[in-house]
């Protein structure tokens, strides 16, 4: 079963699914590594900035190939991703 496929599976939400896809296509695109705040991608992935930082708390130790930790609190959680590989 490929990463994805097992990620998918480990998500059954759409909204973790959408989630983690975005995640997953921004770190490829940023080198490896990228910063990110629940309301500044809420609209890239149609979700309010409270429903990503609840999912970003459950996806921290659940998705193989994204490390996701919570990195400061300056006006918003800010979020580190970065790839596992």
């Amino acid at each position: 079963m490929s990463t994805q496929a097992t990620t998918a599976t480990q998500h059954s939400s759409p909204k973790a699914r959408r989630l983690v896809s975005y995640l997953r296509e921004q770190v490829e695109q940023q080198s490896g590594e990228i910063y990110v705040k629940g309301k500044f991608i809420a609209d890239d992935v149609d979700l309010s900035p409270k429903e990503i930082g609840a999912l970003m708390v459950q996806l921290q130790n659940s998705v193989d190939e994204l490390e996701i930790e919570k990195w400061s609190y300056t006006s918003a959680t800010t979020w580190r991703v970065a790839s596992c590989t």
